[in-house]
């Protein structure tokens, strides 16, 4: 299984998402990347009453184990139904500097 797999089950199984996304942006890399860069984009309303940084944590305790093996840029997009619905889209990932600015 490959990480963005591995991403989306881990997620999926811990939240119950209404709506999951996991993009793999490797390729926006400013140098040879193989699945380090990724957006997620999740609506469950486990995150509903949490600050952001709250939301991101849950995220982040979940993919520990991605995180700490190779994962350089993890954009979290993570949003209950309510606001995936007034929000209606995510916005787009900057390029990577690959740690060089």
């Amino acid at each position: 299984m490959n990480k963005q797999e591995t991403i989306t089950q881990k997620l999926n199984q811990e939240f119950s998402p209404e709506h999951l996304e996991v993009i793999n942006e490797s390729h926006m890399h400013s140098g040879p990347a193989d699945e380090s860069h990724f957006k997620v984009v999740i609506v469950s309303d486990d995150f509903k009453d949490k600050m952001l940084i709250a939301r991101h944590r849950l995220v982040n305790k979940v993919l520990e184990e991605e995180l700490s093996g190779g994962i350089h840029a993890l954009a979290l997009h993570t949003m209950t139904m309510e606001e995936w619905f007034e929000k209606g889209n995510v916005p787009a990932s900057p390029p990577c500097a690959g740690g060089s600015k």
